[in-house]
């Protein structure tokens, strides 16, 4: 990309109402970023609200930022973003990365678990994680408490990638500051928000979507019925990446999680040779098809309301939307993004729409 391009693709992928679904169809739609940008006043204007990009300002701070951490942005249609990544349906469309970015491009393994986690479970997964090393593999985790630290420093001689909630530069807990140091010395960390953006809840699923993304495999050491780690190995399924989960007493409610994953069908795991034979059974990676792309022309006001009619707060595939309207799949996706720009709906990955 030319730096012009470079910088509506950072200004699309900033505008407040367009998620990463909605930028992938916009860029599919109009071909670049410079072009979906002249058009966003107008798709927002059919759907009734007004939409207004960053800007140029904002763009120039975000990016001299990223210059001052030392960090390259990496844009989604670039030949430089980490392939794995780039096959998730929809990317994030931009990734800061600090440190070694090839580490990016090389075959990768999340492990993750419990922040609260045991001492025999921390000590497993560190170990893991420097034998997978020695094995030729990256490990990424979020750098959380407990296993995620875990993982990173058993990782450290061998390559280790950290994916952050907040920007590049948000370091979360402040006790992995050192450790965080540590990473973008030998390492990489990643981010999909702005540097300087701290953290909010709602962030740690995309982040936990961006690990899955990033790994061809996901193991989960200890985990309750309700973490975090657990929506990572739903992320990770559904991309079609391998889920292994290593299994613990019946007696220590950090088990659960990963015990359930191995009763729905997650392979188990006792070390490294375990992910080793996973892998090696893991067919090849592609993008997936999608079949609301390439819009061929643009939908009216009474498709708009229609479908808008249609939806609730609960989200609801949008297979479903297109069977009740009707009308073809392509200009149904093309009204939900207008919808969706107009801040009128939410689009999820995963093919589901709901009303805001």
């Amino acid at each position: 990309m030319s730096p012009n391009e470079r910088r509506a693709w950072l200004k699309l992928a900033r505008t407040e109402t367009v998620g990463p679904v909605a930028f992938a169809h916009l860029i599919d739609r109009f071909g670049d970023a410079e072009a979906a940008l002249a058009a966003l006043p107008d798709l927002a204007r059919n759907a009734g609200r007004s939409v207004i990009p960053p800007s140029d300002a904002a763009i120039d701070r975000e990016l001299a930022a990223g210059e001052t951490l030392g960090a390259r942005l990496l844009c989604s249609g670039e030949l430089t973003f980490p392939p794995l990544l780039a096959a998730v349906d929809p990317p994030p469309p931009v990734l800061w990365a600090r440190g070694n970015a090839e580490l990016l491009v090389r075959p990768t393994v999340a492990i993750v678990g419990a922040r609260v986690a045991s001492a025999s479970a921390q000590g497993f997964a560190r170990g893991m994680a420097a034998e997978l090393g020695a094995a030729g593999l990256v490990i990424v985790s979020g750098l959380a408490r407990g296993i995620d630290k875990s993982a990173h420093e058993g990782a450290l001689r061998t390559g280790t990638v950290a994916v952050l909630g907040g920007g590049v530069d948000d370091i979360y807990p402040a006790e992995n500051t050192a450790l965080y140091g540590q990473i973008v010395e030998s390492g990489c960390v990643v981010s999909e928000n702005e540097p300087g953006r701290k953290a909010v809840a709602r962030d740690f699923p995309r982040r936990n979507r961006i690990i899955s993304g990033l790994s061809r495999a996901v193991v989960v050491v200890e985990a309750e019925i309700r973490s975090g780690s657990l929506i990572t190995a739903r992320l990770a399924a559904e991309q079609g990446r391998e889920v292994l989960a290593v299994p613990g007493s019946p007696l220590d409610p950090r088990a659960r999680g990963a015990n359930d994953l191995i009763r729905q069908g997650a392979a188990l795991c006792e070390g490294a040779d375990d992910v080793l034979r996973a892998l090696e059974g893991l067919s090849g990676l592609r993008e997936p098809e999608h079949p609301y792309r390439g819009a061929p022309s643009d939908p009216d006001e009474a498709l708009r309301e229609r479908i808008y009619a249609l939806l609730s707060p609960t989200p609801a595939p949008i297979d479903e939307i297109v069977r009740a309207c009707a009308a073809p799949a392509s200009l149904v996706f093309a009204a939900l993004v207008e919808l969706s720009i107009a801040g009128r709906c939410e689009l999820a990955p995963g093919g589901m729409a709901s009303r805001i």
